[in-house]
């Protein structure tokens, strides 16, 4: 009779939409996993090097005017409608659905974010601690098609000098990223599973934060529409809907597996960070 084979050990903890932090401007509807700075005794202070993840609504002809930043890596996801980009380095540009900004504030930026057209936009804005201060302010844009993202897992930013990164503006793969976070996106047909293994943790436990982005049509006041599962390699689950989001705490080797069982198709963003 064989031994049973030691899986690595794995933690999962939900973080609920309703736990957010929610709050309706009128011309911004956003929904904050992390506290912010006046709100840090609530215990969900960022994780690992990711400190910011909103999900945002900004109505249209409406957003955010020119402001500073410095000393973060900021990119938006945008989810539905168009995201005009404005800043102090000289770019100008209108995201859509699928594309992705990176902003290495470095020293010192200023941007505005607006919803472009006639539409809502809808989006994710996420903030990471860099790996190093006094970095020289850089931008870059991508772009992942639905059908790329479809039931498989694509990594859509990666850190600097990660085989498969080009850092330029404009390139094919991953968005680079001056920080030790990897963050991937699928659009998971209804029914379908995915699996992610966890990267080698050379004796320190890996983070992983999974987010279930809310459907276009999505009202927090309403049952949620989507449903998605979480299961690890010893047996740890839960149970999400759109806005959740889940803490997971793993060694290397462990597995993740996500599992649509909703109506609709699901789109997850899984984050790897130290």
């Amino acid at each position: 009779m064989f031994p049973r084979a030691v899986m690595p050990a794995i933690k999962i903890v939900p973080r609920r939409s309703g736990e957010r932090a929610h709050r309706d401007l009128g011309w911004l509807r956003t929904s904050q996993t992390f506290e912010t700075l006046q709100d840090v005794e609530g215990g969900h202070y960022g994780f690992g090097n990711l400190r910011i993840l909103n999900e945002d609504r900004v109505q249209a002809h409406t957003g955010f005017g020119m402001h500073s930043h410095s000393e973060f890596e900021i990119f938006s996801y945008v989810i539905s409608g168009e995201l005009a980009h404005h800043d102090s380095m000289g770019n100008i540009e209108v995201l859509k659905r699928g594309d992705i900004q990176m902003t290495s504030a470095g020293t010192g930026i200023r941007h505005s974010e607006k919803a472009h057209g006639e539409e809502q936009v809808h989006f994710l804005q996420i903030w990471a601690f860099p790996e190093h201060e006094n970095l020289q302010p850089q931008y870059y844009t991508r772009h992942f098609t639905d059908d790329e993202k479809r039931d498989r897992w694509v990594r859509i930013v990666a850190p600097v000098g990660t085989e498969g990164v080009i850092d330029k503006r404009e390139a094919i793969g991953p968005t680079p990223i001056h920080s030790s976070v990897s963050v991937y996106v699928t659009v998971l047909s209804r029914g379908a599973s995915i699996s992610y293994t966890v990267s080698p943790s050379h004796g320190n436990p890996r983070k992983i934060y999974v987010h279930f982005i809310e459907s276009p049509g999505y009202d927090p006041d309403k049952a949620a529409f989507g449903q998605i599962g979480i299961a690890g390699s010893e047996g740890a689950e839960t149970e999400l809907r759109e806005g959740d989001g889940a803490y997971i705490v793993a060694e290397g080797g462990a597995y993740i597996t996500v599992s649509n069982t909703g109506p609709e198709h699901a789109e997850v963003v899984l984050f790897e960070v130290e």
